[in-house]
């Protein structure tokens, strides 16, 4: 640790980026202060991978950035100063053991996020932390900043790392947007992301809890464009469809558009349409006596089959060795395209993280200072920029709060 610097610095929330920040500022002789309007630090990083947490993932700077949906160029001297590569070796120095899974997504070993919690409150110790909710923040014609809680308190510098507006019970109440545009900052349109999906079809719900692996999916716009494209998993719910594949694709989905939006799921990816059709025409051999609902289980999951035939617009009790040539290509292309219509996407409540949010070109991405008001600083969610899932948007957190948490003390 430096020598004490005498330059007091106070993080508005106690999330990821803020202990991150407070860590890092504390650890340059910066005295700070975490204010955390909640009754405990990292609430929702503690949920986050479903009590698993997604730390990280183990990629370069460079693939990190292409993950990054929003924003990316703003991002990359942090993520230069603070790389992938950096969290795995910061939370190994703290001694958590990692693992890293398919798609290079870092875990704790124990598969515990109350690990990664406790790490980051250990490495955020040495600064104070007051569980008060920030009603205000007013620059002083002196320089500096007074923090209002129940009282007023003085501070060379302020970092806002309150997160977006996503799983508000964890404190992520959407409170950092107001008091930026207190401060004179744009926060851009504030929309879910990384969210399941709703469809316009009651097929979904008759599949509820079948997860398919292995499925590449198109969504499509009303005009009949692809906007996005993926490979892997996902799984049907009562209102429509979820899984890392489908919470990837709300990222790409504007709120207004979804309901134009059709999701085409290809159930045998690995197989062309010809190929395809050699494979049924085999499969319905054994079965040329039976029902069309009794002759699918070799290509469909069970709890599948009749939703499939629904779709397909074809008779269940159809005789396998009545089936015409056209009704085998349609069982074919539906295999190929199963399409459900997109409704809206589920409430921000739900989402994963928050879409939008303080606009990047009020920010200088060397030091994540306010460009409008001078030692002003913000890190995280709060800010307008999000990546897909994979532990990505958890490595925005900790590179804009390394990095507004070193440029604070340093200043």
């Amino acid at each position: 640790m430096q020598d004490y610097n005498n330059t007091k610095i106070a993080v508005i929330g106690g999330g990821p980026a803020g202990m991150m920040a407070a860590g890092t500022a504390a650890s340059l002789g910066a005295e700070v202060t975490v204010f955390e309007h909640t009754d405990r630090l990292g609430k929702k990083l503690a949920i986050t991978g479903k009590g698993s947490c997604n730390v990280t993932n183990c990629c370069s700077a460079n693939e990190f950035l292409e993950n990054v949906t929003r924003n990316h160029r703003f991002l990359y001297t942090a993520i230069n100063a603070f790389s992938p590569t950096d969290a795995m070796d910061f939370f190994s120095s703290l001694g958590v053991t990692l693992k890293v899974e398919r798609g290079n997504r870092v875990f704790p070993e124990n598969d515990k996020a109350k690990t990664i919690v406790d790490a980051m409150k250990k490495y955020a110790s040495a600064a104070r932390t007051l569980y008060e909710h920030v009603r205000q923040i007013i620059p002083e014609k002196t320089g500096g900043f007074t923090v209002v809680t129940s009282k007023p308190r003085h501070f060379d510098k302020v970092i806002i790392a309150t997160g977006g507006r996503s799983y508000p019970l964890t404190g992520s109440d959407g409170t950092g947007y107001d008091l930026a545009k207190s401060l004179g900052h744009t926060v851009t349109p504030i929309s879910p992301s990384l969210v399941p999906m709703e469809c316009a079809s009651r097929l979904p719900a008759e599949m509820m809890g079948l997860t398919l692996k292995n499925v590449a999916i198109n969504v499509r716009n009303s005009d009949g464009r692809v906007i996005y494209s993926d490979f892997g998993e996902m799984l049907f719910t009562h209102f429509g469809v979820s899984g890392p594949v489908i919470l990837s694709a709300s990222a790409h989905i504007d709120e207004k558009d979804i309901a134009s939006s059709t999701l085409e799921i290809d159930l045998k990816p690995a197989l062309d349409e010809k190929t395809l059709d050699a494979r049924v025409l085999s499969d319905f051999s054994k079965h040329t006596n039976k029902c069309l609902i009794n002759s699918l289980g070799g290509l469909l999951p069970s709890k599948m089959i009749e939703p499939f035939i629904k779709k397909a617009e074809l008779d269940p009790y159809l005789k396998i060795n009545t089936l015409t040539k056209a009704q085998r290509l349609k069982i074919v292309s539906t295999l190929k395209a199963f399409k459900l219509p997109l409704k809206r996407l589920r409430p921000i409540d739900e989402a994963v993280i928050t879409r939008g949010g303080v606009e990047v070109r009020e920010l200088v991405p060397k030091t994540m200072e306010s460009k409008i008001t001078p030692g002003l600083y913000f890190a995280g969610e709060v800010i307008d920029v999000d990546a897909y899932t994979g532990g990505f948007n958890l490595q925005i957190a900790y590179s804009t709060g390394y990095l507004a948490g070193k440029s604070a003390a340093e200043s």
